[in-house]
């Protein structure tokens, strides 16, 4: 049994105006690190708060460990972890007040499932008698998580865990997950961030509340159909210009200090002559240079795709 099914899920808001999730269908396994990935207003939180059963679906189904989002609420609650993008812990409480609440809200202690927490526990206990609203985002995402564990779940949901901290912290988040996972927990965790896509065991691509794609993140990558290079000179403005208007430009984006370009005639002889173009449109140190697609290349590619069908 999957720990995740959802069958056709949709979610409107507005009286329906505003199509939040569009009948979305996956199944994630047990013991799976599972990401949605995809900018603001993609879905993601909608979703995960359908399968935490804070909001009713407007259609189609889903089920958390077999049990139904709309049916079996009461046992859904009890068996899941829920994390929120935004810290929606108890600001005027200390660590060590709010995880005693937790655990006894869902009936337990903190001794009884210290085990599950400890990693991630003992890097903010020197602090318990600090109010959690005067804590870095770092420590309050920590505190965040042993809250979500305290009641030992068996799927763990992480809406945006590591969004507004520091690179560093998310760097030690996404390792904790790791160990977690290794303990037999699923985990869905959503974030906006390609980069952290490739820490997933594998991911949907999602926007408008549609999936773009669902497969392992190196799958999505290698099925990237066309040769991707990455190109530089010394009028970047002036190269995204001129190269969106070169003849033979399948398409051309900017990512950070390069642009990342596809060809539809893509040959040596092609490179050549657009070298050539480039010296003639008073382009200098322009770099050429063939790489592997990332994430954020597919997500764009798929979503224009997507756009080019509908005739958006």
């Amino acid at each position: 049994m999957s720990a995740l099914v959802l069958n056709n899920l949709s979610k409107t808001y507005t009286k329906g105006a505003v199509i939040a999730v569009d009948n979305f269908s996956l199944k994630v396994e047990k013991g799976e690190l599972f990401g949605l990935i995809g900018p603001d207003g993609a879905g993601k939180t909608s979703i995960f708060r359908m399968l935490t059963t804070l909001l009713l679906p407007d259609g189609g189904s889903a089920t958390v460990d077999g049990y139904d989002i709309v049916k079996d609420y009461k046992a859904i609650r009890n068996r899941v972890g829920y994390m929120p993008g935004k810290f929606s812990l108890y600001q005027d409480m200390t660590i060590e007040e709010n995880l005693d609440f937790f655990a006894t809200v869902f009936g337990t202690t903190v001794q009884e499932n210290y085990e599950l927490i400890k990693d991630i526990y003992v890097q903010i206990e020197p602090f318990k008698d600090r109010r959690a609203g005067k804590l870095s985002g770092g420590m309050k995402q920590k505190l965040a998580l042993c809250c979500a564990l305290i009641h030992k779940p068996t799927v763990l949901f992480l809406d945006e865990p590591t969004t507004g901290v520091d690179s560093v912290s998310r760097k030690e988040f996404w390792e904790m997950l790791k160990r977690l996972k290794e303990q037999g927990i699923t985990i869905m965790v959503s974030t906006p961030y390609m980069d952290e896509a490739t820490l997933c065991d594998r991911i949907a691509l999602m926007q408008t509340g549609k999936i773009l794609s669902i497969d392992t993140p190196q799958n999505i990558i290698s099925a990237y159909p066309e040769n991707l290079y990455a190109i530089k000179s010394n009028k970047m403005f002036k190269l995204l210009k001129d190269l969106r208007q070169y003849e033979n430009t399948l398409s051309c984006f900017a990512f950070g200090e390069y642009l990342h370009l596809s060809l539809v005639n893509d040959t040596q002889t092609t490179l050549n002559e657009l070298n050539e173009w480039l010296k003639n449109n008073e382009h200098l140190n322009i770099e050429i240079k063939k790489i592997e697609a990332t994430i954020e290349d597919c997500f764009i590619k798929l979503l224009n795709t997507q756009n080019a069908n509908t005739g958006n």
